[in-house]
C-alpha cells in the first residue's frame, strides 16, 4: 500500500521588497517643503518660546524704563504689529508641514496595509502547509500502527489457582 502525500505548492514571494516611507517621502521633498517643516520645528519648540520671551520682555523693559529713547511706547502698538506679522506668517506655513505630514501618513497607512495583505497571504500558505503536514503525520503514524504485529507474552499462562 504506497499512499503519495500531497503538499501544497512552495509559496512564492513576488513583492516588491519592503522600503521605508519614510526615505521614500524625504527623497521627494521639496525646497518649501523642507523650509516648512524647518520653521514648523524652530516655532514649536521651547528654545523658540523662550528667546521670543525673552526678547519681548527686554523690549518691554526698554520702552518702560526709558533707558534708551522710546520707539515703541506703552501700549507697544510696533511690537503687536510685529507679533502679528510672524503669526500671519508661520501659521500658513506650519499648516504646510501638517498637510504634508498628512499625506505622509496615508502613505504610511497604504503601506501598512499592503505589508498587512502579504502577511495574510503568507500565514494562510503556511497554515495550509502545516495542514497538509498534520494529514502526512496522521497517515503514518496509522501506517506504523497498522504493520505492528500485536504483541504476545512468552510466558506460559498459569490455570487455575
Amino acid at each position: 500500500m504506497v499512499n503519495h502525500f500531497r503538499f501544497p505548492v512552495p509559496f512564492r514571494h513576488d513583492h516588491p521588497p519592503v522600503r521605508n516611507v519614510n526615505e521614500m517621502v524625504e527623497e521627494r521633498l521639496t525646497l518649501g517643503q523642507r523650509a516648512s517643516d524647518r520653521v514648523a520645528t524652530v516655532v514649536g519648540s521651547w528654545p523658540f518660546i523662550i528667546v521670543q520671551s525673552v526678547l519681548l520682555m527686554a523690549w518691554a523693559a526698554v520702552n518702560v524704563t526709558a533707558w534708551v529713547r522710546h520707539w515703541d511706547p506703552y501700549p507697544f502698538i510696533l511690537m503687536n504689529l510685529f507679533l502679528s506679522l510672524q503669526a500671519a506668517y508661520t501659521a500658513p506655513v506650519i499648516m504646510m508641514s501638517q498637510n504634508r505630514q498628512a499625506m505622509q501618513d496615508r502613505i504610511e497607512a497604504h503601506n501598512d496595509f499592503l505589508i498587512n495583505q502579504k502577511a495574510e497571504e503568507e500565514i494562510r500558505a503556511i497554515l495550509e502547509h502545516l495542514a497538509a503536514q498534520d494529514e502526512a503525520l496522521i497517515h503514518l503514524h496509522e501506517t506504523i500502527a497498522s504493520l505492528r504485529e500485536p504483541v504476545t507474552d512468552p510466558r506460559p499462562t498459569v490455570q487455575g489457582g
